[in-house]
């Protein structure tokens, strides 16, 4: 069981304060850990999340520092088992505006936490990426697959150390700090228009629940040198904005008719259509009927063997294109499933 793998860790979750990190911590408090250290540079939502955490607030330990400084990392990470590196600049047009930063953060970043957590012996090192790491067209995609990259061949530097490194990659996250979804729905409270850049577009959508409890089932499961790709359904952007303003509008007020929806054009470095691997990767992705793990490519593969994937339970995956365009669609139904959970 999850709940028994995380009993009595000690876990240090970067970027703790964040949409994903703070859910992160909420759920590994249920689980018995000893200690959660949540790093981030964000003071007044370190205090938000210690505020909020209830019964649970004695074991999570808020940590003010930047992974830009190595030397708060190997404090912060002494005596840690399990680390869930999910600090990171995440917002493509802030990276694109400001690459030097998101060198600085997202890779420079990734390398500082890894090297503390090899100083230091931790355990397990999860990754937390993007699908747009893959095949990338902007910063913030580039910079991602080069974190994930970095995390991979890391394991190479372990020697005797115990130190496993994987990564988890999911697509856009509903709900989360400058994801689509809140920016729809303030502009549904001020009566609209919602702005899209392509009503053709498609993103990989999941909530921030659910890509927790992957978070936390891959690194269970992980024996290093993985990238754990979640299975997911997807949603038009159109068809997104249309469903909020149905689901959203009475609630202030508002005709659904009366809003309206406004293209306003591709912001540059923006995908159409996002993919879960590369083709490259093919040759190495296995499946179940939940996830999908990406193995080794490398010549050190063969002592690795096939890893999580020898139980039996995963298969080898077809060879065609994994795009947001091509898996199944959410329907209505299921995107109104989905606010009922964001909301």
């Amino acid at each position: 069981m999850v709940s028994d793998y995380y009993r009595d860790k000690i876990i240090l979750v970067t970027g703790g304060a964040g949409s994903i990190g703070s859910e992160i911590v909420r759920k590994l408090s249920l689980l018995g850990p000893s200690v959660i250290r949540a790093l981030d540079n964000d003071e007044t939502a370190l205090f938000n999340l210690t505020s909020q955490m209830d019964s649970q607030q004695q074991i999570v330990r808020p940590l003010y520092g930047d992974i830009g400084d190595e030397n708060r990392l190997e404090m912060a990470m002494e005596g840690v088992d399990i680390v869930f590196h999910a600090a990171a600049m995440k917002h493509v047009p802030i990276c694109e505006y400001n690459p030097f930063e998101a060198v600085k953060t997202n890779v420079i970043g990734t390398q500082n936490v890894i090297r503390a957590a090899l100083n230091q012996n931790v355990d397990k090192f999860i990754l937390i990426s993007t699908d747009k790491a893959v095949n990338p067209l902007n910063v913030m995609g580039t910079t991602k697959q080069l974190a994930e990259k970095l995390t991979i061949s890391s394991n190479h530097y372990r020697g005797s150390k115990r130190t496993k490194l994987s990564c988890v990659r999911f697509g856009n996250v509903m709900n989360s700090r400058g994801s689509v979804v809140p920016i729809f729905h303030e502009q549904i409270k001020r009566g609209g228009p919602l702005t899209i850049t392509n009503p053709n577009m498609t993103r990989f959508m999941m909530t921030i629940p659910e890509a927790v409890d992957f978070i936390l089932d891959s690194a269970k499961i992980c024996m290093g040198r993985e990238i754990f790709v979640k299975k997911m359904k997807s949603v038009k952007i159109c068809d997104l904005a249309e469903s909020m303003i149905e689901h959203f509008a009475p609630k202030y007020g508002y005709n659904p008719d009366e809003i309206k929806i406004k293209v306003v054009g591709d912001r540059g470095r923006e995908k159409m259509d996002e993919e879960l691997f590369s083709t490259d990767e093919l040759k190495y992705v296995y499946e179940n009927n939940e996830i999908y793990v990406v193995l080794p490519q490398f010549s050190y593969s063969k002592n690795y063997g096939n890893g999580v994937v020898d139980n039996g339970s995963f298969s080898k995956v077809e060879d065609k294109v994994y795009s947001s365009n091509n898996t199944g669609f959410l329907d209505e139904k299921g995107i109104f499933e989905l606010f009922k959970v964001v909301e």
